[in-house]
Order: structure tokens, then sequence, then C-alpha cells
């Protein structure tokens, strides 16, 4: 949504909700920065994916989560949105190493799909760094054997939802959607 000078008015208010949410990722799509673009309406939300490449998706279970900081500066009269996603993702693989790095040299955009169906895309403008992560083969017998990855975006709006997104599809909504390359 475009903002003029002076129209930063709050329009609606809000009742308390129900309580039928859960926490929690099912998976995110990995977009290359380059190759695509999002089509938003009036009210900031997708209303399609043009991308000439594919989305890259991977499955999540567990402890992956995604976090979204306001940074407001009334001194210098700024705010951006900063996009936090960490990814625990099991089992060391030379596969996934490779695409590790990948993602570190790049800066992709990210669909990140909710466990409520919500699906919301980061890094749209600036796309999403690796700012930290670990490769471990644990210590113990039930230690994780794997990648946990942070990815890092800062954006002038909060990452976009999806129009129409599902419990069974991200991109149900959207007249224009990537196609999706699924893992082994």
């Amino acid at each position: 949504m475009a903002y003029t000078s002076g129209q930063c008015t709050v329009s609606t208010g809000r009742k308390e909700v129900c309580k039928e949410s859960v926490g929690g990722l099912q998976g995110v799509y990995f977009l290359n920065y380059y190759t695509g673009s999002a089509t938003l309406d009036a009210n900031d939300l997708v209303t399609a994916l043009n991308t000439s490449g594919s989305a890259y998706y991977y499955e999540l279970k567990g402890n992956s989560s995604y976090t979204e900081t306001v940074n407001t500066s009334r001194d210098n009269g700024t705010t951006f949105f900063s996009q936090e996603l960490t990814l625990n993702l099991k089992k060391l693989t030379n596969e996934m190493t490779t695409q590790l790095k990948l993602m570190a040299y790049g800066r992709p955009k990210i669909v990140v799909w909710t466990l409520n169906g919500e699906a919301l895309l980061i890094g749209n403008k600036e796309g999403c760094d690796v700012t930290a992560g670990t490769i471990q083969t644990g210590g113990a017998l039930g230690d994780l054997f794997g990648y946990s990855i942070t990815f890092t975006g800062m954006e002038q709006l909060p990452g976009l939802f999806l129009s129409g997104s599902t419990v069974n599809n991200p991109f149900a909504g959207l007249t224009t959607q990537p196609s999706i390359v699924y893992g082994s």
C-alpha cells in the first residue's frame, strides 16, 4: 500500500480473535532473486508470483521458526522490518551442503508457509541473506545431525501475505504461480 506524507493514520479496529491458531512452519519455498517478482494489490497482498525460474520446496518438521521485528526511529523518521527465518534441517548430505553454499552466496526471496495455511513472501525487494548457520554432527545420539541456518531480510514492508493460501497449497489464490521443484 502506498503511503503519502501525513496519510499514516490507523484505518480499522480489531476484536479479540478465536484461539484456533497454531505455531510452526510446514515448509519454505526458495526463489532465486533475479528470476521473479511479485504483483501486489492496493493492500500489499501478493496476487501473482511472476517467475522465469522455479520455487524450490523444503519440507519442515519441528524446530524451524519465523520472526519479524519492526524497527522505527522517530529521530530519523524511518521504519523497516527485519525478517528472520531459522531453519533446522535434518541429516548432513553433500547435496544439501552445496545448496547451503549457494544460499549463502545468493540472496533468495523466500515464501514461508505456516501450519495455519498462511504464506508470506519475505525478502521481496532486497532478498534474504544467510546471516548465521551451523553444520553439525551433535555430540549425543539424540542431537541434531544436520543444519541450522538463519536467513535475514530487511524490507520497507512487512512480510507479504499471499492471496488465497491454504494448508494444502500456499499458492492457491495466485493468478500466476511458480513451477515447484520438490527434493528427494
